[in-house]
């Protein structure tokens, strides 16, 4: 299990996520794809923005860019949120500040969303990756336990495929269903099968 949030390292052992009033600050994106709240972490400068542009691009919306407030919302499950004073703007490495509203209309973004899946972005080589899913992963950002994926990032890869991908892939893994389980299943009936 990963960790993430200075804040969670401050807060008492045994005490509840969220416990006093004030949210947490993470540094990332965070982006609604597929109606799952997706928070995008990784060093600065790796694409997290670049990334939720795409996705945006593709019909997805934009919750927060660079500061991330972290809160339990009503299920105790954890919401993300913008601070007021840059929601909806986004910064682009080459262009500069924007509004994406201004750019793609109201449904481009969300004023907040609860937060399901982390995907950090490592740059290509750094670690090791998951390659079968066979091993889910969690992290814990601001005291609450989350689902995570590790995306290497390398020039040409479709970064935010990937992420829709993850997105997609998550919500099929909370109706039960499993890639890698179903592929298993269906090797072995088919070796059974070969085998009088």
């Amino acid at each position: 299990m990963m960790t993430f949030s200075e804040s969670s390292r401050r807060r008492s052992r045994g005490s509840s996520p969220m416990s006093n009033s004030s949210p947490s600050r993470v540094h990332g994106t965070l982006v609604e794809v597929a109606e799952v709240g997706v928070l995008l972490l990784g060093r600065s400068g790796i694409g997290k923005s670049e990334c939720a542009l795409e996705l945006v691009m593709r019909g997805h919306r934009l919750v927060a860019d660079d500061v991330i407030l972290i809160s339990s919302g009503e299920s105790g499950k954890p919401v993300g949120s913008s601070p007021d004073l840059v929601r909806h703007y986004i910064e682009l490495r080459g262009i500069g500040i924007v509004h994406v509203p201004s750019l793609f209309g109201t449904d481009s973004v969300a004023e907040r969303a609860e937060i399901e899946l982390v995907v950090q972005l490592e740059a290509w080589g750094s670690g090791e990756v998951e390659r079968m899913g066979l091993d889910p992963k969690t992290i814990d950002v601001a005291g609450f336990e989350l689902a995570a994926l590790t995306l290497p990032v390398a020039p040409g890869r479709n970064v935010a495929s990937l992420v829709e991908v993850g997105a997609r892939n998550h919500l099929l893994q909370k109706a039960g269903r499993s890639g890698v389980a179903e592929l298993e299943d269906r090797v072995w009936l088919t070796l059974r099968r070969r085998d009088p």
